[in-house]
């Protein structure tokens, strides 16, 4: 049996414990997310912005924004201005770069943040694809910030008993997407019981 030098032992325990202290501080700065990160494909991406019908005038909001996929494609197919919300940082660096990739640096912004915080009241279009839940606690944010008129596209989930104005689904039956206005405060969303 052949022992190993101390200098070899040595170096490979101060490895050990710069890595572990690597993946503590990692631990430490991801935050805890509400929802996992699961890119939306690229046809439900299209057909979000074709239910909004997002026109040159508009400003888009991604909430959970991942790689940054909608922001991208709706200012590069439609020229507008968009801007992505995530909590993980490593999502906005990917976003960032796809933007880059993409030459639409100029069109679009990703922030780092908790999306119930974000000031969501000059988006024209909201874009979601969080789960039922969260979903349902940012209903009245959505209510009290956003214009009335303002195209809201959730990708695979409802907002519980506010009826939504159309829903289609893939070609394969499947990534249904909703489409909901937000309504006048007189008038208040549509199916909701007050």
């Amino acid at each position: 049996m052949t022992l190993l030098p101390n200098r070899i032992l040595q170096a490979a325990v101060v490895g050990l414990a710069l890595t572990l202290a690597g993946f503590a501080v990692v631990a430490q700065e991801t935050p805890k997310l509400d929802v996992p990160f699961v890119p939306t494909p690229q046809e439900t991406v299209d057909r979000m912005l074709a239910m909004a019908k997002v026109g040159p005038n508009d400003y888009l909001i991604d909430l959970g924004s991942g790689d940054g996929r909608i922001p991208i494609t709706a200012a590069k197919k439609f020229g507008i201005k968009a801007m992505g919300v995530d909590l993980n940082p490593v999502r906005i660096a990917e976003s960032n770069d796809n933007a880059k990739k993409e030459g639409v640096t100029d069109k679009v912004e990703f922030k780092q943040g908790d999306l119930f915080q974000q000031d969501i009241s000059k988006a024209t279009v909201l874009t979601m694809y969080l789960l039922p839940d969260v979903n349902m606690k940012l209903r009245p944010k959505i209510w009290s910030d956003l214009k009335p008129g303002t195209r809201i596209v959730s990708h695979a989930f409802s907002m519980g008993d506010w009826t939504p104005e159309a829903t289609t689904t893939g070609p394969d039956g499947r990534n249904t997407v909703y489409l909901w206005i937000v309504p006048d405060p007189k008038v208040g969303p549509k199916g909701v019981q007050k």
